[in-house]
């Protein structure tokens, strides 16, 4: 019993620490301050990174409290897959308003791929919501693994390394929601396939 509270803590926590809501700000904080954006002034960066903090993580997740709260329901019960639809689309419409002031703000193409790669990835999940449980955990962390790829094209870097990191948390991250019987193994499968041909071709194609 000892051994199984252990996995299962393991799990939540890997669960919380690769959230698909710090998916975007996780890729912003290297590309403002390691590519050629850390000589823009340093109060562009951080508001750019408050900004995005604000429109995929403190927004989405304090619209879908308080509507778990008003129904009622319990962190567990609101994953289920027909009370997952409005969550959706608070985060998409936090993220199309966020695409939209990046884009008025005429950042460079990649930062704004990556925002409109965590868009695409928002509302195939929702459509395919509606027949099962597509996992984000595993589309968020599948992404990173095509944008690193693509990344590797656009920048000319070998991303051997980084590519191996992403695959083991991926492998983690998916693991770790099937322990927690939040999904089954289709769910997190067709998530990282999601995530990484969206990771990829968001960067290569656009």
């Amino acid at each position: 019993m000892s051994r199984n509270r252990h996995i299962i803590h393991t799990a939540k926590v890997i669960s919380v620490i690769f959230s698909p809501f710090y998916f975007p700000i996780v890729a912003f904080i290297p590309l403002l301050f390691l590519s050629y954006l850390r000589y823009t002034p340093w109060f562009f960066r951080f508001y750019v990174l408050a900004l995005v903090y604000l429109l995929t993580i403190a927004a989405p997740r304090l619209g879908i409290y308080l509507y778990r709260k008003v129904n009622g329901w319990t962190h567990h019960q609101m994953g289920e897959r027909e009370r997952r639809f409005v969550p959706y689309i608070i985060s998409i419409v936090s993220y199309a308003v966020l695409l939209y002031f990046m884009y008025d703000m005429c950042m460079p193409r990649y930062t704004f791929r990556i925002i409109l790669c965590a868009l695409i990835i928002q509302i195939l999940c929702a459509i395919c919501n509606i027949f099962f449980k597509v996992s984000m955990h595993a589309a968020a962390s599948g992404a990173t693994i095509g944008i690193l790829i693509a990344f590797s094209f656009y920048f000319h870097f070998n991303p051997i390394i980084a590519i191996a990191a992403a695959i083991l948390i991926n492998g983690l991250v998916c693991t770790s929601r099937l322990v927690l019987l939040q999904h089954k193994l289709l769910d997190t499968t067709l998530g990282t396939l999601i995530g990484i041909v969206c990771g990829f071709l968001c960067i290569i194609l656009f």
